[in-house]
C-alpha cells in the first residue's frame, strides 16, 4: 500500500513547505462530493494524526489518513504546468472505476 509522487509534485510541495515556513509534508485524503461519489482533499500537513499512514516520495513526506486509503491506495500525484494558468496537480488512481463529466469526482 502506498500513496507517492513524482519528482515534479515532490518539488512543488517542497517549495511550497519552504514558502510557507512550516509543514511536515502534504496530506492527501478524499471526501464525500460530486456526482460519483468522492473527491480528493489536499492540504499541508502540519502533524500525524491516529490511524494515520506516512510514506515519502523523494523526501517529501505525505500523510493520509487511513480511512481514505482504501479509496486511494496505489494513487500517484504528479505536478502539471501546461502554462501559467494551467498548472495543478494531476492525480492517477489505480482504483478508480469511473469518473464525472467534469473530472471533478470519482468512484471506486
Amino acid at each position: 500500500m502506498a500513496v507517492t509522487l513524482t519528482e515534479a509534485a515532490a518539488s512543488h510541495v517542497a517549495g511550497m513547505l519552504n514558502q510557507r515556513g512550516s509543514g511536515l509534508g502534504l496530506r492527501v485524503g478524499t471526501k464525500k462530493s460530486g456526482c460519483t461519489g468522492y473527491t480528493y482533499d489536499v492540504d499541508y500537513a502540519d502533524a500525524v494524526d491516529a490511524g494515520d499512514r506516512v510514506f515519502e516520495s523523494h523526501g517529501v513526506k505525505v500523510v493520509v489518513d487511513g480511512a481514505a486509503l482504501e479509496q486511494i491506495d496505489g494513487l500517484e500525484i504528479d505536478y502539471v504546468r501546461a502554462s501559467l494558468l494551467h498548472q495543478g496537480f494531476e492525480f492517477r488512481n489505480p482504483r478508480v472505476k469511473n469518473t464525472c463529466g467534469c473530472g471533478e469526482s470519482f468512484n471506486v
